[in-house]
């Protein structure tokens, strides 16, 4: 298996632009990033991001794409300050998958859901947490850690690979039951509405957005906090 790691640079932009994410993907044998398999077109999932241009995002509150994010490498990259990016589509019930790379120390997230017109996308959007578990104080515990529902559901640990390499993530939202798999590992699942979510949000932060994990449908998130993070051959299926 080859990796590709966030190489030091000079700036974020030299960081980002140190991308090395030439033909191999983070599983071997995988198709080159950014494509789909014929079996994947017949089963009806289609790319959201080409690997070439940002075409089918925008910012969160915003129509176009914010500067601070860019296409480098074949991968949808936050290099600077610039906000969340959400989906120009909006989804109800679907499969999802990307891989994500972040560098040392890195976080971001995934936003499921996510309704418009909120101050931010938190309010309303559930997130998978996207992370360096090793270096960032949020890894310390198991429900901020990578590929948690953030700060709701835990996640096993050994299950997301080192900052510099790349995760693969695949997301479940069909009605109110919703899964989280990382690098092929189902690391949580959980119900929408359910007296146990009802209970955690309660108990959250989230508790005080009444609209937090309401929305039947909305956009796909994938969030700025800071750091430089790239995100390559996202793709989905929508379900019935």
């Amino acid at each position: 298996m080859t990796t590709h790691r966030l190489l030091t640079g000079t700036g974020a932009i030299g960081l980002a632009c140190s991308l090395l994410v030439g033909g191999a993907s983070a599983q071997g044998g995988a198709p080159a990033p950014n494509t789909l398999t014929p079996a994947e077109q017949k089963a009806g999932w289609r790319l959201l991001f080409d690997g070439v241009t940002t075409s089918g995002w925008r910012g969160y509150d915003s129509p176009a794409v914010p500067q601070g994010w860019r296409v480098m490498e074949g991968a949808l990259t936050r290099v600077a300050s610039g906000g969340d990016i959400v989906t120009v589509d909006t989804f109800r019930n679907f499969e999802f998958s990307l891989e994500w790379q972040v560098l040392p120390g890195g976080n971001s997230g995934i936003f499921y859901r996510a309704a418009d017109g909120a101050r931010a996308i938190y309010w309303s959007a559930p997130e998978m947490q996207v992370l360096d578990d090793a270096r960032h104080p949020d890894g310390k515990s198991p429900l901020t850690s990578a590929g948690s529902a953030y700060g709701l559901y835990p996640v096993p640990r050994g299950v997301v690979r080192p900052a510099g390499e790349w995760n693969r993530v695949r997301l479940v939202i069909n009605g109110n039951h919703v899964e989280h798999w990382l690098n092929d590992v189902k690391v949580v699942e959980y119900q929408l509405g359910s007296a146990d979510w009802s209970e955690r949000v309660a108990g959250s932060k989230f508790a005080k957005w009444p609209e937090f994990g309401k929305a039947a449908e909305g956009r796909i998130g994938l969030q700025d906090h800071g750091d430089v993070v790239a995100y390559r051959s996202i793709k989905i299926r929508v379900l019935p």
